[in-house]
């Protein structure tokens, strides 16, 4: 039978069962006694209950709820017959018809004390365990269960302290696990105390541990008392055990709770506080509101919303003033304020976009070609991923000025970092939330306040990133600027992917080599090499100047600063690539006006070039003074500086010696060695060029460049070098127009270097007619603009035979195969028309960090 039953209530202890369902009168206490049912001989045939569910035991008080046929029918057997009959456990819970063979054989004969038929056809009943029994056989099994019971007598236990010791373990025990529970009571721990039966107490416990099935058949099997002690003792030591772990459990829950409880009831005063007083009432509740709008209209991912929605679950759980609460609604207000969807139109008009590059910046003709390409690939495709532009250049060229155009030709918001001197890779991928004060990084910082998804972002000063204990955020950058990764960039503090994807990043830098090489791989450099002087003055007219005087109070006419001012200004004030320098100086004779306005004087104040010193003092930077011609020992070199072109005069003596070769005026290592191969080119060519082939053993050879205060590197002066020396040893003077560059081999090869156009601009800014290059340097006169070409003669040369013919007066000392260009009778109409452009004018004072580059991709 399949019997709904319920664990046993044999003693007032309020032991539990879990796998039953209560009845109504299931509480009952034990019997003291055997009882008038235990006195009675058992009969040798009885109907047969089977549970499925539990064990009965002797003294066992319980209720049986009975619903099937053949258990009714037993039931009522018994009752007709004396109302005993034999309970028996079935060896499967899950056989719902159970024969002989499905039944345990050993049970409890128990005694029907109540009966109680249900509106439903159920019985229940309430029994009580009289004696154990095996069942010697079955005599049918319809319509019920009926077999032949034997009696199973308890043997007579001897009294020893053997025993008297397992009692009182099994006594102790059981008050430990009840007292481990909550329940005990003194008089359960009296009705244990006054058992000394081994088997009654056996049973008595056994009824109320809970065991497993098998568990509990073992021990209602055990014929031995003191068997079935010990068998309890075990099951009482492992739930005394599995109790002690519960109890633990169960006190570190209630630590908990009771500082949850006591957090809620203060959170309760301190809102009813709040609510007397009408301040804050259901703040917390519109705040997790108002979250949750903004979420909604945020258009976050699917993952982002996930994540969104379960710290949103979490804050609605905390109190508004504690410490955790706060971060959340920090990082739930950062993802509903990024822009995940929102994003500008671009304007991808090219007509348009070169106006805006022609009316923000002059000249840079091929980096606005560059920017034009680039914006027209994005029209005709726009989900072209794009290699990342980085403008490299000396400082005030325009690198972030051409991001920012670029931005408003594309009408797109525009966001600017600055990266120099970061050295912590939580600036880029920002902070985990675990920390105080944890942010996101400076992207999506950015982008939060751009309030668009692709704006144009200016990564400023890529190449001065730093790298410590606190990580490389360049590395960092890896992510950010790969087309192939940056859409789905995972910011620490965010901890969900974002797409950034549709930004446009542009790097700005002033020395490529310093990018590291992963970085520099995923850019497209474009190099600002800097502005001639026409060109600074057109942006000192066109843009400088008008800011300036606005920014100074005065009005637009109230200064009329003339051409010629504005030249003296660029030449004699300034000395860079830029134009910052440029633009501090016309701030410094706006301000000078502006005072003068300001005491009385009425505009419009005219500013020529006398009235450029009285304003900003003596000239800083002076040009070299022009002569006529070169003394022995001299030639005039082309070099490169951040700030641009510049002529150097290289010096070269030769005194009676012992062969030492002298080099002064701050000379870096390259410079040394072609100095060096310079010498030794000339020793080998000592026969052409009519010297002594001993020259070096009886002669100390000193070479000085000016100024010897600042620092000088690099190949290109090898071709200047080697006409100076070859000047001081022939006595033969160089041209006083002429000005050369490249490097010099051991053969006489000229080898191409880099800054031709820079150099070029320096010469024609000095006046000089002629210029000697290398002849693999043509390419590079594509950069010079064309009215400069027209001011000064190239002469490509490629041995340095060439060179001279070119440099001493009608080509006296050219070797063999040498190559001339005809310069006869130029020399006094050049003087003379250099003296009428460039007016002489007193030795300058040189601008700093003069470098000669080695390649013409220096």
């Amino acid at each position: 039978m399949t019997e709904d039953t319920k664990d046993p209530a044999i003693l007032p202890d309020g032991a539990e069962d879990l796998d039953a369902a209560t009845a109504p009168d299931a509480d009952a206490a034990p019997a003291e006694g055997d009882g008038p049912a235990a006195d009675r001989p058992l009969p040798p045939v009885l109907p047969v209950l089977p549970v499925r569910d539990v064990v009965v035991f002797n003294y066992m008080i319980l209720p049986l709820f009975i619903s099937r046929e053949k258990s009714v029918r037993a039931v009522e057997a018994a009752v007709r017959r004396g109302r005993q009959l034999l309970v028996v456990a079935q060896r499967e819970e899950g056989v719902e018809d159970p024969g002989p063979a499905d039944l345990y054989q050993t049970g409890t004969v128990v005694q029907v004390m109540r009966m109680l038929k249900m509106p439903d056809g159920r019985i229940k009943v309430l029994v009580q365990g009289v004696s154990r029994a095996r069942v010697a056989g079955y005599r049918q099994a319809e319509p019920f269960l009926e077999a032949r019971v034997e009696h199973v007598a308890e043997a007579p236990v001897p009294a020893g302290a053997d025993v008297e010791a397992l009692l009182r373990a099994v006594r102790e025990q059981s008050e430990k696990v009840l007292s481990l529970r909550g329940i005990s009571s003194p008089d359960i721990l009296g009705v244990l105390q006054g058992v000394d039966d081994p088997g009654r107490l056996a049973d008595i416990i056994a009824a109320n541990l809970h065991m497993k099935m098998a568990e509990a058949q073992a021990i209602l099997e055990a014929d031995d008392p003191l068997e079935r002690l010990r068998l309890v003792h075990e099951r009482l030591q492992h739930e005394l055990e599995v109790a002690t772990v519960q109890a633990r459990i169960q006190g570190a829950a209630r630590e908990g709770m009771d500082k949850a409880q006591k957090e809620y009831f203060l959170r309760e005063q301190l809102k009813a506080i709040r609510h007397e007083l009408g301040d804050g009432e259901d703040d917390a509740d519109d705040d997790i509101a108002s979250l949750k709008e903004a979420l909604d209209k945020a258009g976050l991912t699917g993952e982002a919303r996930t994540e969104a929605d379960r710290q949103l679950r979490r804050l609605s759980g905390m109190h508004a003033d504690s410490s955790e609460a706060s971060v959340l609604r920090s990082y739930l207000e950062w993802l509903a304020d990024l822009p995940w969807k929102k994003q500008s139109r671009d304007r991808l008009d090219i007509a348009r976009a070169r106006d805006i590059l022609d009316e923000d910046h002059c000249g840079l003709e091929k980096v606005k070609e560059r920017i034009l390409e680039f914006l027209s690939v994005r029209k005709l495709n726009p989900r072209s991923k794009g290699s990342i532009l980085c403008f490299s250049g000396p400082p005030g060229v325009g690198k972030t000025s051409l991001g920012r155009s670029i931005a408003r030709a594309l009408g797109r918001k525009f966001q600017r970092l600055s990266l120099g001197g970061m050295h912590d890779e939580a600036e880029i991928r920002g902070h985990r939330r675990t920390y105080i004060g944890a942010m996101p990084g400076r992207i999506l910082q950015a982008l939060r306040q751009a309030g668009t998804r692709n704006p144009v972002m200016v990564l400023d000063e890529v190449d001065k990133l730093g790298a410590d204990f606190r990580g490389d955020p360049s590395s960092a950058l890896l992510e950010v600027l790969d087309p192939e990764q940056n859409n789905t960039f995972s910011d620490h503090y965010l901890n969900v992917p974002f797409d950034l994807s549709r930004v446009l990043f542009i790097c700005t830098a002033n020395h490529v080599d310093s990018i590291p090489a992963a970085l520099r791989d995923r850019m497209e450099v474009i190099t600002l090499p800097g502005y001639t002087r026409q060109e600074k003055a057109e942006i000192g007219k066109r843009h400088l100047l008008p800011k300036r005087v606005e920014d100074t109070g005065l009005k637009e006419g109230d200064v009329r600063l003339t051409d010629a001012a504005l030249d003296k200004i660029i030449a004699e004030y300034t000395r860079e690539a830029g134009v910052r320098n440029l633009e501090r100086e016309l701030g410094a004779v706006c301000r000078k006006l502006a005072r003068r306005k300001a005491e009385g004087a009425r505009g419009p104040f005219r500013v020529g070039p006398a009235e450029v010193e009285k304003l900003l003092g003596a000239p800083r930077f002076l040009e070299d003074e022009s002569e006529a011609e070169l003394e022995p020992g001299m030639a005039l070199g082309l070099a490169w500086t951040p700030a641009g072109g510049e002529v150097l005069t290289v010096e070269a003596s030769a005194v009676k010696g012992k062969g030492a070769l002298l080099l002064t005026g701050q000379l870096g290592d390259v410079m040394k060695e072609s100095a060096q191969a310079a010498m030794s080119y000339i020793r080998s060519r000592a026969d052409v060029l009519g010297l002594d082939p001993a020259f070096a053993a009886r002669h100390d050879i000193h070479i000085h460049v000016p100024a010897g205060a600042t620092p000088k590197d690099g190949p290109s002066a090898g071709v200047t070098l080697t006409t100076a020396l070859i000047s001081a040893l022939t006595g033969q003077s160089a041209r006083a127009d002429l000005c050369m560059t490249g490097e010099i081999t051991l053969r006489g090869r000229v080898l191409p270097v880099g800054g031709i156009k820079e150099k070029i601009l320096a010469g024609v800014a000095r006046g000089l007619r002629h210029v000697i290059i290398p002849h693999q340097n043509m390419k590079d006169l594509e950069d010079v603009p064309r009215e400069l070409l027209k001011r000064i003669r190239v002469h490509p040369v490629r041995k340095y035979d060439e060179v001279l013919a070119l440099a001493f007066a009608g080509g006296a000392l050219a070797g063999p195969g040498a190559k001339p260009a005809s310069m006869r009778g130029e020399k006094a109409a050049a003087e003379k028309k250099r003296k009428e452009a460039v007016p002489p004018a007193p030795r300058r004072r040189r601008a700093p960090a003069t470098r000669l580059p080695d390649r013409p991709s220096a």
